[in-house]
């Protein structure tokens, strides 16, 4: 596990969001020494964020439904990122959370940056 340093500029912004794409790709573990620190640099990214670009987040199953639409996608399309079907309805009905696995499926498939799904869920449990 790499140190996690709190972000005071804009370059060390982008290598924070570098270094939590590749710990994305190895998609880590519940409770590994990556998963771990994919955690920290979400909150010390969003912490620069919300100091530097303040927003109000939105719901990450709200820009599912937005890109669903835009691509015209049905909810079948979407089990290849969640999982069976039921798993699809549960998720788009806000009773089950997104998982790491999704969210990394969901932004390659979609083309939904990762931020938009899984930041609004870190904040949501803090």
């Amino acid at each position: 596990m790499k140190p996690v340093n709190i972000i005071h500029t804009a370059k060390e912004h982008k290598a924070a969001f570098a270094r939590a794409r590749k710990l994305m790709a190895l998609d880590p573990v519940s409770g590994s020494a990556e998963a771990d620190e994919l955690e920290l640099l979400f909150l010390v990214i969003e912490s620069y964020e919300a100091k530097h670009f303040p927003r109000n987040p939105v719901d990450p199953v709200d820009i599912i439904k937005l890109m669903m639409d835009q691509q015209g996608l049905k909810k079948k399309d979407l089990i290849p990122y969640i999982g069976p079907i039921e798993k699809v309805t549960e998720v788009l009905k806000g009773k089950r959370s997104l998982s790491l696995s999704m969210i990394r499926k969901l932004s390659e498939g979609l083309k939904i940056p990762v931020v938009c799904l899984i930041l609004p869920l870190v904040k949501k449990s803090a």
